[in-house]
């Protein structure tokens, strides 16, 4: 369908062009210079010592898991209200979830009251994931971790370039891990990263990143190494040159883009006010980076029927998320789960389109059809 204005869209030109270009005439595809460039350079930016590029998010939070010994027997608490990636990461290991309610339809984060709720002598770390850009209350959570002596996983795959407190996202837990899908602030069509500040951690991330061998492929063909030792089990978890190159140039563009983000994301605020549609994180702490712009439907509204006309006005949406708890998978593993909050605020939300190219013509027009489709559907 042509969409008059589509939910995501890349700022992708000729730098990227030509970055990608360079690596194709280099002829060295496979994990190398780039890559590490691509690294030294996303450590930087993120306030960490280390970072290492992996083909996607969901590999970056497996890999955290890993790092942090967790295991059969072993339970994460995670959020409900996050893509199932978040949840199915922490079951790759043997281990289970547990999961907590978010704050309010107001903040559509991890709750910490919920969080300690959960914690049970089998817990071994804490998964937060900072919906839509915003910042988890990540001084709660980190005072509360500190308490029960747990690690702080964060999921950031919504929030490359934001802040709270200065400090950036992604640099208060113990791993960070960054999502570069193709909808993302940063992308490079699939790919991800996973940051630390622990030396310790970082070894084993860079070992279990690659079959758990002790050099590289770009290593032994430079010469620099002759052959390898493999001292655990490991993954093939390596990103390629080409996304590398990729990312290196979104990371230039990234916090002008999430300025942008924040400039529709406040003129949307303003026409949409007297909408009768929640806001969620209105006045929210921080410097978020704006990934996604979620409404709250009025209670009684079709969600479905109000895509349909959505759709019909050519304006693209979608849902963030379908609650984990609630799928098939998890709901015949854990049987029933209530999360009242998370159920009620997931039952509402649709996503409008962001991205950094919309201007303010495509966003009144995003909300002159909102209007248009809920006086369709509800009666004067």
């Amino acid at each position: 369908m042509d969409w008059r204005v589509p939910l995501s869209d890349l700022d992708f030109g000729v730098e990227e062009e030509n970055a990608v270009l360079e690596v194709l005439r280099s002829k060295w595809l496979t994990m190398g210079a780039v890559t590490q460039a691509f690294e030294t350079e996303f450590a930087r930016h993120a306030g960490v010592k280390h970072a290492f590029a992996v083909s996607n998010a969901t590999e970056a939070l497996h890999l955290a898991c890993l790092a942090l010994g967790i295991g059969a027997g072993d339970e994460v608490i995670t959020p409900s209200l996050s893509f199932v990636a978040t949840s199915n990461a922490v079951l790759y290991t043997g281990a289970d979830v547990r999961f907590a309610d978010i704050n309010g339809l107001d903040d559509l984060t991890i709750s910490p009251e919920d969080i300690e709720r959960c914690i049970s002598p089998r817990t071994k770390a804490i998964v937060v994931m900072h919906y839509g850009g915003y910042p988890c209350r990540m001084e709660e959570i980190c005072r509360l971790a500190e308490k029960h002596h747990l690690p702080i996983i964060e999921d950031d795959a919504h929030c490359p370039g934001a802040k709270l407190r200065g400090r950036p996202l992604g640099a208060w837990g113990a791993i960070g891990c960054f999502s570069f899908f193709s909808n993302k602030n940063l992308s490079t069509g699939e790919g991800g990263m996973i940051v630390t500040d622990r030396d310790d951690l970082a070894e084993k991330i860079r070992l279990q990143r690659s079959h758990g061998m002790t050099s590289l492929t770009l290593e032994r063909h430079k010469g620099h190494a002759y052959s390898y030792d493999v001292v655990e089990l490991g993954y093939n978890y390596r990103i390629d040159e080409i996304r590398s190159a990729l990312g290196r140039v979104q990371l230039e563009k990234l916090e002008a883009n999430n300025r942008k983000r924040g400039a529709m994301t406040a003129l949307y605020r303003t026409l949409l006010r007297e909408s009768g549609v929640g806001l969620p994180f209105m006045g929210h702490p921080g410097e978020p980076a704006y990934h996604i712009f979620p409404i709250l439907l009025p209670e009684g509204v079709d969600r479905f029927r109000f895509i349909d006309q959505m759709r019909l006005r050519q304006i693209q949406t979608s849902i963030h998320y379908p609650p984990t708890h609630l799928f098939k998978y998890y709901r015949e593993r854990y049987g029933e789960i209530r999360l009242p909050v998370t159920e009620q605020a997931a039952a509402r939300e649709v996503t409008l389109p962001l991205y950094p190219g919309m201007g303010e013509a495509a966003v009144r027009a995003v909300v002159e059809a909102v209007g248009e489709s809920l006086r369709t559907l509800q009666p004067a």
